[in-house]
């Protein structure tokens, strides 16, 4: 009941997604020692960039939520930023404060895959939540139906998932090719930039793949029992 074969390779997923995980703390951490060229800090670069493309109601704040937490909030038109980013001058900071700004354009200009995910939210919200009880209750209970149903919802968190990769990819691609067309960084600092950004979409990619896993393995479940 609780052992399927498809969990070995869920089990690689997760390795994939922890070590990912420590690479991207590992490249921060790396090139948060090394200045920009440009002296501007996280908060200045995403203003700069935001107002050279018309956004100048997007907001640009401080994020409470800690260390590497920065996020675009598409309902409040905010680009929030943590400490390290916002008041920082490094190029793991332009990077990341880049990157949540190519998030802003991407909405300005209705990015299909982005409005795509707006939609899914959700439905990913919900299917992420209910799914594992209704399949803990189908398999106590022997109720199939229930295992189907978790199937459909826990489908929608997926497909959110699925749906966010190429969002990530193209916000990182916007944040690399503003900085260097603003001149915000010289053409020597675009490798570190990219290690930055690589590293956080390689996070992406691994949980996505583990979530894929995961409802293959239950598909193969609800096809066994029925």
């Amino acid at each position: 009941m609780f052992f399927h074969p498809m969990d070995i390779l869920i089990f690689a997923a997760l390795g994939l997604a922890l070590w990912a995980q420590s690479k991207v703390k590992g490249n921060f951490q790396k090139w948060s020692r090394v200045a920009a060229s440009s002296n501007a800090t996280g908060a200045q670069v995403a203003r700069f960039i935001l107002n050279k493309e018309g956004l100048h109601h997007v907001k640009v704040e401080r994020s409470k939520s800690g260390t590497l937490s920065d996020h675009y909030d598409p309902r409040a038109k905010t680009v929030r930023l943590s400490d390290p980013v916002y008041q920082g001058h490094s190029i793991s900071a332009l990077a990341v404060a880049a990157h949540e700004v190519g998030h802003a354009i991407q909405d300005q200009h209705n990015y299909s895959m982005l409005v795509i995910r707006h939609r899914l939210f959700p439905i990913a919200s919900i299917g992420s939540q209910l799914a594992p009880w209704l399949f803990i209750a189908g398999f106590l209970l022997e109720m199939t139906n229930l295992i189907g149903v978790g199937i459909i919802l826990f489908s929608g968190a997926v497909l959110f998932q699925v749906v966010t990769l190429p969002v990530e990819f193209d916000a990182s691609k916007r944040a690399k090719d503003k900085l260097l067309q603003l001149g915000l960084i010289q053409s020597r600092e675009e490798k570190g930039i990219g290690q930055v950004l690589n590293a956080a979409a390689l996070t992406y990619v691994a949980s996505t793949l583990m979530a894929v896993l995961q409802l293959i393995k239950f598909i193969m479940i609800f096809r066994g029992r029925r």
